[in-house]
């Protein structure tokens, strides 16, 4: 596993959880209130018959260097590989409850260190997670949906308030097959992907502005893409070299 800061260039590697489970949920963030910087790993495997629900909940502290497990905590959640997302200084899932056989967003609150659950809009009526994902619109904490020819985009206007979400946009799909947002521009345009095409560019009524192909480039392959924050700071204790697990 590796930490990686593009402005900088700077890379480090960080050990596997010791509890790492098959299904997992992860994601990083800053703790202002410890000056630290941590890496969170939700892990379950439901292949164990005596115990249908085994779980772990670890943290990887920068500061200390170690990772420690959150003891007692007990989630049922299922997902994909799934790379949470940071907002209002928690770290946010989409997953599937499999003792209620409902889906949620579940989050793990970085200065409190525990977990908290927020459910989908009432009207929300589409797979958890591989047709929608969590993402920041604005200043707002938001979701989109892909239906069978259109994109939704939800917002939560009130943050943690349920009775807040709203349906905001409605994108018609009918010259791609599948559209993955990444980002909005400070104008509200919306960016994202085209699997193994390129990437276009919405505007916030819907209305298509640009399309860059991926094939331009002579050594295109399909990579991921992802939005992040510019920064110059350095991680605490960085001094160019791995991190290890202490014994």
């Amino acid at each position: 596993m590796f930490l990686w800061n593009p402005s900088t260039g700077f890379k480090t590697q960080i050990p596997w959880a010791p509890k790492y489970l098959y299904e997992h949920h992860y994601g990083f963030g800053y703790d202002p209130s410890r000056d630290d910087y941590l890496v969170v790993v939700l892990s379950t495997d439901r292949e164990i018959e005596e115990n249908p629900f085994s779980s772990h909940l670890e943290i990887f502290s920068i500061r200390d260097n170690r990772w420690k497990e959150i003891e007692g905590t007990h989630f049922p959640y299922f997902g994909d590989y799934n790379n949470g997302l940071l907002f209002n200084g928690s770290i946010h899932w989409l997953a599937s409850r499999l003792d209620l056989e409902i889906d949620v967003i579940v989050a793990f609150d970085l200065m409190d260190r525990k977990l908290f659950e927020m459910p989908l809009p009432d009207d929300f009526h589409h797979r958890v997670p591989s047709d929608s994902c969590l993402w920041v619109y604005g200043e707002f904490f938001s979701l989109w949906a892909r239906g069978n020819d259109t994109i939704e985009r939800w917002v939560m206007k009130e943050y943690k308030s349920n009775s807040s979400w709203t349906k905001t946009l409605v994108i018609p799909l009918s010259n791609y097959s599948y559209f993955y947002p990444i980002c909005s521009t400070n104008n509200g345009d919306i960016i994202g992907k085209i699997p193994y095409s390129g990437l276009v560019k919405y505007n916030n009524k819907g209305l298509l502005l640009e399309f860059q192909s991926f094939s331009n480039s002579p050594s295109y392959t399909e990579s991921y893409t992802e939005s992040y924050t510019e920064s110059l700071l350095s991680l605490p204790g960085d001094n160019e070299q791995d991190y290890k697990l202490e014994e």
